[in-house]
């Protein structure tokens, strides 16, 4: 019988629509492959419940909670009288850490892993006698946070900064409670062991995959655009800022240009929950804001090119692997395309500025880069592939505390 480990999510990892929900998607796949997986994870979409029977049938055990934002958001507040992060007490649930200490000793579990450091408050208890414990990061959240005070006035600037210090420390804690800590690219660990002194050797990573025949431009698509229109797309959740602040610089600073010398160039937003700032958007004429779809793949086949003008960013973007294995030319920025090693020119157009943007749909428009998508496909094929990522967290689990370092 293989042996029992749990498993926790800050959110339910299915379906795998969205970049983190992918991760820990694929991570549990594997996971399930080695152990009894007993997995514990938040629901924070409604719309989520109704896959949980999807989830029992792989998993050992499952216990989901429901995440109410407004409930979470005044737990979170207590941060500010302890001095903590907010985002710890927003995941709190004595539930959760409720279940997590009955089934560590129901099912003698000795491992365990976690998703978001987040998570690590439901692991603190050193009387769960855990033999081994793994956290896979993924993003430095608190460098996110750095990067919104930036962008925001007072006094959310200040709540900002807070958070970006606080939970930077809350991440060097885990890193160093932790026998392994994993991060979702080479340049997010590199960058953390610069914000660390300590525990350097227990730092490490595993890519993000791609899966390659899903996300195939050799499949029979309907075009969801019209024949008239020059269609660029931008695909991703529209309730995450990042997101929303990309689109809205876009539509704002970029797209009036495009239109006045490109009158056929409809940008389409496409992405689940579209926050009030971004439906607003779609009063932009050419401007369409689509809401959640079935399949992405349609609209990145026959989109003119996928563009991605993140400027806050953090680890891999997803959106960009995805267009680039449907052999799309992608137009992205220096943030955008941080952990991805595709060469300028050749496997994707990197463009900072509003002039770089313009230049570079002209450029496709003009059949400059005809040869990009399959160059493209390939870089994702070579470095972005489950079956070889993965096994890091399977020898990190399955080696001596002695042997843990990366």
């Amino acid at each position: 019988m293989k042996p029992a480990l749990l498993l926790l999510c800050h959110r339910i990892p299915y379906p795998p629509n969205k970049g983190d929900k992918i991760r820990a998607y694929h991570l549990l796949k594997f996971l399930t492959k080695h152990y009894r997986v007993c997995l514990g994870a938040f629901v924070d979409d409604p719309l989520d419940w109704k896959y949980v029977p999807d989830l029992e049938g792989i998993c050992e055990e499952t216990f989901f909670v429901k995440l109410n934002p407004l409930k979470a958001k005044l737990k979170c507040m207590k941060g500010f009288v302890t001095g903590d992060a907010l985002s710890v007490p927003y995941y709190q649930s004595n539930k959760l850490q409720k279940w997590v200490r009955s089934t560590i000793k129901t099912h003698k579990i000795e491992k365990a892993m976690i998703v978001s450091s987040v998570m690590a408050q439901f692991l603190a208890d050193k009387n769960l006698n855990l033999s081994k414990k793994i956290i896979d990061i993924v993003d430095i959240d608190s460098d996110k946070w750095q990067q919104y005070s930036a962008k925001k006035s007072w006094p959310m600037s200040w709540v900002y900064r807070r958070e970006a210090r606080t939970l930077l420390a809350y991440e060097k804690q885990a890193v160093e409670a932790f026998d392994a800590s994993l991060f979702v690219s080479s340049a997010e660990a590199d960058m953390f062991k610069t914000k660390i002194s300590a525990s350097q050797d227990k730092i490490g990573y595993y890519n993000n995959g791609v899966d390659s025949q899903y996300f195939s431009p050799f499949e029979n698509y309907s075009n969801p655009f019209a024949s008239a229109i020059i269609p660029l797309v931008f695909t991703g959740a529209m309730d995450y800022w990042p997101n929303i602040d990309a689109v809205s610089w876009f539509v704002k600073e970029v797209f009036p240009r495009l239109r006045k010398t490109h009158p056929a160039i409809h940008f389409y937003i496409v992405g689940s929950n579209p926050n009030e700032e971004v439906l607003k958007l779609a009063l932009t004429e050419g401007v369409i804001v689509t809401g959640r779809v079935e399949d992405i793949r349609p609209y990145l086949h026959f989109a003119c090119a996928s563009v991605a003008p993140m400027r806050i960013a953090r680890g891999i973007q997803n959106k960009v692997l995805e267009a680039m294995a449907m052999e799309k030319t992608v137009i992205v920025s220096v943030m955008g395309l941080e952990g991805i090693n595709a060469e300028n020119g050749l496997e994707v157009v990197v463009a900072n500025t509003v002039d770089e943007y313009i230049k570079a749909v002209n450029e496709v428009l003009n059949n400059s880069f005809d040869n990009m998508g399959a160059a493209a496909r390939q870089r994702v094929k070579n470095d972005f592939n489950w079956a070889e990522s993965l096994p890091t967290v399977m020898d990190l689990l399955e080696s001596n505390n002695q042997e843990t370092q990366l």
